[in-house]
């Protein structure tokens, strides 16, 4: 009975915070994160605490979390990567679920996941295996398109054909458009599914500069709509063991205007795994892994750097770009000052459970 009136009291109080923030004239943030064996929380940054945890169905492992532009659905990815879990965040119920393996096909969706704008359509990068006696299959890969309004047994409704190595899925500001990143950007019609552009990033032909190492497989684009990673790249006109010969880098993808600039802003000396724009002073960019690092993305400059008490792989912003939050690693979110990056508090996750890899999203309520 005690369990049964928590459970009551958490959605009574998360909607009481959207009823107020909606009759006060101004949508409330809140954080999104997961942790291990299967579970999504809701976290309140401005009281610093978890407000609801909701366990997901599925073997777990939960990673890539997905919400349209109302804020009222989230969508993860999770069950070993094979199914997607859409949760009504008011209610903590599950309302749509995509399983993607059969007996005979294994299909792994590798953090490429995301849902239109509108919240009508759920879009998966998708990597089939078939499963023989004796051997395995290796299928081509494609993008598949699921109709949330499918509910609890949804099957791709339409898929079209996609490279290799997709680990970000974005949509743009053109309600037909997708953005994919691998090797390269890749602009996709979802109604056609033909790539109506492709942004050279690995095959980019850029004098003295080498082909970048990318890791992007989180996706905190929500705030200031840019689609952004770090990269490192070799330059090839300068001597192997000069300070210059390796640089990091910034790839943002601008999703309304569909543009993309890369800019490198240092030699190469600490990790940096992921970064989110600035959605008010849109020149600063904000990455981190073992340090928070804060640079002015269209000069090229590192503007700060501090330690970090631990390693964390995502990194999101608030809405007025005050606060930076830093997660998905082991048990806690930590938030820093976005002008000075001093610590300013921190929320733990419930039962010192890990995020993993998990993504860190922003949602307005």
């Amino acid at each position: 009975m005690k369990t049964v009136a928590l459970k009551k009291a958490r959605t009574a109080f998360v909607a009481l915070c959207c009823a107020a923030a909606s009759a006060s004239g101004f949508a409330a943030e809140y954080l999104l994160t997961v942790t291990r064996p299967n579970n999504l929380h809701i976290v309140d940054p401005a009281k610093r605490q978890v407000v609801r945890s909701i366990a997901l169905p599925g073997d777990g492992v939960p990673g890539a979390i997905a919400v349209p532009k109302d804020g009222k659905t989230a969508y993860v990815l999770t069950n070993r990567m094979e199914s997607v879990i859409g949760v009504d965040l008011d209610t903590g119920k599950t309302v749509f679920r995509a399983d993607f393996s059969t007996p005979e096909r294994r299909i792994k969706g590798f953090f490429a996941a995301t849902v239109s704008e509108d919240g009508r359509e759920v879009y998966v990068h998708q990597a089939p295996v078939v499963l023989g006696r004796s051997e395995y299959k290796v299928e081509d890969t494609y993008i598949a398109v699921f109709d949330t309004s499918d509910g609890m047994n949804a099957k791709p409704r339409r898929s079209f054909p996609a490279p290799r190595r997709i680990s970000l899925l974005a949509p743009t500001g053109n309600p037909d458009h997708l953005l994919a990143l691998g090797w390269d950007m890749y602009l996709f019609n979802t109604k056609t599914g033909a790539i109506e552009k492709t942004f050279p990033i690995r095959h980019w032909d850029r004098p003295g500069i080498g082909e970048p190492d990318v890791l992007a497989m989180w996706g905190t684009f929500e705030q200031a709509r840019a689609l952004s990673t770090p990269y490192y790249v070799a330059k090839t006109d300068v001597a192997p063991d000069s300070p210059e010969a390796f640089k990091a880098g910034l790839a943002v993808f601008d999703l309304d205007a569909e543009t993309l600039k890369t800019i490198e802003f240092e030699n190469a000396q600490t990790a940096m795994f992921s970064s989110v724009i600035n959605p008010v002073a849109r020149n600063e960019a904000f990455l981190v892994m073992n340090q928070l690092t804060k640079i002015d993305w269209e000069s090229g400059r590192v503007i700060k750097r501090v330690p970090v008490e631990q390693t964390f792989y995502a990194v999101n912003i608030s809405g007025d770009g005050k606060e930076v939050y830093i997660g998905g690693a082991l048990d806690k979110i930590a938030i820093h000052d976005a002008q000075t990056l001093e610590k300013t508090g921190e929320i733990m996750m419930p039962g010192g459970a890990d995020q993993s890899i998990g993504w860190m999203r922003v949602v307005k309520r």
